[in-house]
């Protein structure tokens, strides 16, 4: 139908902690969901899997974009902005960026993360 029902889950270290709100037939999903949660001192990355609601069978994966340790210490401030999605299943094409906003706050005896899923296109 030239269309999707989009919605985000946020995993760390693969481990689902976030799903947002599905955004019902639309190319251009706005969420502007913000969380916070504990993060644990040894966590490796953080990946946001933008999925297809499919009522009739198994969701589909649009795309995902992985964010490391290492790339958050490179931005002490956090992240903010348009990341491109990348492939998850190799014989799917996939398009499309999210725009994001991350960033650790705390020590590291209780460091959390804030996540905002903003917006897809």
């Amino acid at each position: 139908t030239g269309s999707s029902d989009p919605y985000c889950i946020v995993k760390i270290d693969d481990e689902a902690i976030i799903r947002t709100a599905t955004v019902w037939k639309t190319l251009s999903p706005f969420w502007g969901e913000e969380y916070e949660v504990q993060l644990q001192p040894g966590f490796h990355s953080i990946s946001i899997y933008v999925m297809d609601e499919d009522a009739l069978s198994r969701d589909d994966v649009i795309g995902k974009v992985c964010i490391t340790r290492d790339m958050l210490a490179e931005h002490p401030k956090g992240y903010s902005g348009w990341m491109s999605l990348s492939v998850v299943d190799p014989d799917e094409e996939v398009q499309g960026e999210i725009h994001l906003r991350v960033e650790v706050l705390g020590s590291q005896g209780g460091r959390r993360l804030r996540c905002s899923v903003l917006e897809a296109r």
